[in-house]
């Protein structure tokens, strides 16, 4: 729907009708009647549901010159495997008649551009792209590679790669170029139950007025909500069991300035766009520096300022390291002393950023 708003904003009022969105979970008959009646240039929606209407034919994609493919990394995954194949196989595949009333010819893919997007893309990725889009290339935040021309050993960082590491080498790279440049990264250290009042503490010392605090359990959400709201502070919390309609709700609430502090999973790592967002906290570790960039690129976005602070327990910290390695970013210690935020290893910040 992000997508969709982005795109009617570009068209202007006048042309609303021409983008819609097709998406799981809202009504399939009214979605179908309106492609009928409204005949839109641009379809926005989830593989799942443009699969499914694909296949009732009441979406036709033969004639589509254009086919992005969002997040792509995890299209391509098990999840998704059957809709994306069938997407794939029908977008651009357009039939007709030459002017000698010759026979049909399917028109190849080469008459499709195909559009992959993801902050993060594994080589497994690169290698599948090759045989479903003609000349595909690689768009990165500073360069733009042909993928033929990209192997294992090509995306190598620092040292010699083997084949089953080189997914990672590539995706560590697209991450270290894909983060925002102006963010700026600390880490505090804090017991599990000094967590989420270290995490109140940090919100006050930036005077953040949009903030986005990721916990990597959704049990755990209800509890940090209540604590934060028992101290004074406007929090909700967002994921995958709430339903459509909770989560639109709550993040309407959260971009209009009434929830201050929004607590959530990996479900809003990816593709959640609030401008105004200026603090990322890492209450759970990421996995990884790819979950952890993906993460960090909630705020900061589109030359804006903005922090990610990550709160760990003592022996997490060397975690965090491997991290700000990983990442090549300084991610100094700092601590929240009389409502300031206070960089506490100077010399290695200091290091880092040289």
């Amino acid at each position: 729907m992000q997508i969709v708003r982005e795109v009617e904003k570009l068209l202007g009022p006048e042309n609303k009708r021409v983008v819609q969105q097709l998406v799981g979970g809202a009504n399939r008959s009214r979605q179908e009647e309106a492609l009928k009646k409204n005949k839109p240039l641009i379809v926005v929606g989830t593989p799942g549901r443009i699969a499914e209407i694909s296949a009732a034919g009441k979406l036709q994609t033969h004639g589509c010159r254009f086919l992005v493919l969002d997040e792509v990394d995890e299209l391509l995954s098990f999840n998704f495997r059957q809709e994306i194949h069938r997407i794939l196989e029908h977008v651009g595949r357009r039939s007709g008649a030459d002017p000698q009333g010759q026979k049909n010819l399917l028109v190849k893919s080469a008459d499709r551009q195909t559009i992959m997007v993801s902050a993060t893309v594994p080589f497994s990725v690169v290698r599948a792209a090759r045989s479903w889009a003609c000349d595909p290339l690689l768009v990165q935040a500073k360069s733009v590679i042909p993928l033929e021309s990209l192997t294992p050993g090509t995306v190598n960082l620092s040292r010699p790669t083997s084949s089953s590491n080189s997914d990672l080498n590539l995706q560590t790279q697209a991450t270290v170029q894909s983060l925002p440049p102006a963010l700026k990264h600390y880490n505090c250290v804090a017991r599990l139950q000094h967590k989420v009042d270290t995490l109140r503490r940090c919100v006050y010392a930036l005077d953040a007025q949009s903030v986005i605090a990721f916990m990597n359990h959704t049990r755990q959400l209800k509890d940090a909500v209540f604590k934060l709201e028992a101290r004074g502070m406007k929090a909700a919390e967002l994921h995958g069991d709430l339903g459509k309609l909770g989560r639109s709700t709550i993040l309407k609430k959260f971009k209009s300035g009434q929830v201050r502090v929004l607590v959530t999973n990996e479900l809003a790592a990816r593709g959640l766009d609030v401008p105004e967002c200026d603090l990322v906290v890492n209450l759970d570790l990421p996995t990884d520096s790819i979950h952890y960039a993906h993460r960090a690129g909630r705020t900061g976005r589109l030359g804006r300022k903005g922090t990610v602070v990550t709160i760990c327990e003592e022996s997490e910290v060397f975690v965090v390291k491997k991290l700000q390695k990983q990442l090549g970013v300084p991610i100094p210690v700092c601590e929240f002393t009389e409502g300031k935020l206070i960089v506490t290893d100077k010399e290695k910040h200091a290091e880092a950023s040289r």
